[in-house]
């Protein structure tokens, strides 16, 4: 390598030869924040499709049937065990 060799190189060249990544671009960067930002607000909107609330009545009916469940997998006769709130409990509340 001759002297005059050293003034084509770029700032890009001397960082490469020593091992060192290049500054990424604005729009490079801009870029990579859209993409991560566009995955997160996906799984936001999964996760809340997933976990959105469900009307009382219907939570209360899928709670009862896992308890139900429950109760049969761990062998505990139901009479042993507490009824489960009426209608008009559920009225007041």
């Amino acid at each position: 390598m001759k002297l005059g060799d050293l003034s084509d190189l770029n700032k890009d060249d001397i960082l490469s030869a020593l091992g060192l990544p290049s500054k990424r671009s604005p729009s490079e960067r801009l870029w990579g924040n859209l993409g991560g930002f566009a995955v997160g607000l996906l799984v936001g909107a999964g996760a809340a499709l997933l976990l959105a609330p469900k009307s009382r009545r219907s939570l209360r009916e899928e709670l009862g049937e896992r308890f139900r469940k429950a109760r049969q997998g761990a062998g505990v006769d139901a009479a042993d065990l507490p009824e489960p709130a009426s209608s008009a409990d559920e009225a007041r509340t």
